[in-house]
């Protein structure tokens, strides 16, 4: 089969497609032909040697994809061979024709959606619900910001807030972003490239501040985050690229929290409420996935590129 493969870190030039053995389901495992590959910012940190998780070499990158299962290993009676499904598994290998994951980190896909937006779930959507629901605990008739709500994991939570009951604000720095942020469920829109877009934050709050901020770039944003909080408010921290000074009095005067979230500590017991929240949220269609764009799976060095562009709509997809 056809596969992205990395033998050292680098630059996006250092993925080479290459024709590798076919995988081959074991026990509890099952195989599946995908059709669409996501690409998600952190297998950039990833590739580049710059992430604490640094895969053995030769890898093939890619957690995120969806397709048909080809086959199941022993043990298996979840899924059957021609099943739609979307694939969730760390450090899989998605960017390839076949994939094979343990039979938890596959999914049903619904009919009404479609390969590219099964495979923009795993990352951005379980990475919105674990931060809106697990980590700051956000309830029905709170008010939530979403400080970057146009990428693949903005969308994701500014649609999960929204279908929960959660009164959203999301930020962008182009029309058409925050165009696709109010289509997807943002009450209030703010680009955040315009002088005073916090007033116009706290302005949506009638000067109260809001409960709940998810983060796409706390290098930037954080220290600014902490004066828009309401008493008791929390900062899920999503993203970041670099060290920022703050000011810990605007944290300790509204008994605020900062809390971190990485995908990768979430427990298989969260898994399962994620990806079941996620699953009935497809097939209600409260859940819509961007596919920004689709590039050929020979083209994932562009595709790295791509993802770490400013100004980004929804989600990159590998068609495989």
């Amino acid at each position: 089969m056809k596969a992205i493969v990395v033998h050292e870190f680098g630059a996006p030039d250092v993925m080479k497609l290459e024709t590798v053995p076919d995988p081959a389901p074991g026990a509890g495992q099952v195989l599946v032909h995908l059709s669409a590959a996501g690409v998600n910012p952190v297998e950039t940190y990833i590739r580049a040697g710059m992430h604490a998780i640094k895969p053995q070499l030769p890898y093939v990158p890619g957690s995120d994809g969806a397709g048909i299962v080809e086959a199941v290993g022993a043990g298996v009676t979840r899924f059957k061979a021609g099943d739609r499904v979307y694939v969730a598994a760390p450090g899989a290998g998605t960017y390839a024709e076949r994939v094979v994951c343990a039979a938890s980190q596959a999914h049903p896909l619904p009919a009404n959606a479609t390969f590219g937006q099964g495979a923009a779930l795993g990352v951005p959507y379980a990475t919105a619900y674990r931060a809106l629901f697990q980590r700051a605990h956000a309830r029905p008739g709170e008010t939530v910001l979403v400080h970057g709500a146009t990428g693949g994991v903005g969308i994701a939570t500014v649609e999960l807030a929204y279908a929960h009951g959660l009164f959203v604000i999301g930020t962008g720095g182009t029309e058409k972003g925050l165009d696709a942020a109010r289509a997807h469920g943002a009450h209030v829109v703010v680009n955040h490239r315009a002088d005073g877009y916090a007033d116009e934050i706290m302005k949506a709050t009638a000067g109260r501040g809001v409960d709940v901020i998810v983060e796409m770039l706390a290098n930037v944003n954080l220290d600014r985050d902490l004066t828009l909080l309401a008493r008791n408010g929390r900062v899920a921290v999503v993203g970041n690229r670099g060290r920022i000074e703050i000011n810990p009095r605007d944290a300790m005067s509204r008994d605020a929290a900062i809390l971190g979230v990485l995908l990768f500590n979430t427990s298989d017991a969260d898994l399962v409420e994620i990806h079941a929240a996620l699953v009935r949220g497809l097939e209600d269609e409260s859940l819509k996935p961007i596919v920004g764009r689709e590039l050929p799976l020979a083209d994932a060095m562009r595709a790295h590129e791509a993802v770490m562009e400013p100004g980004a709509l929804g989600k990159i997809v590998l068609t495989v």
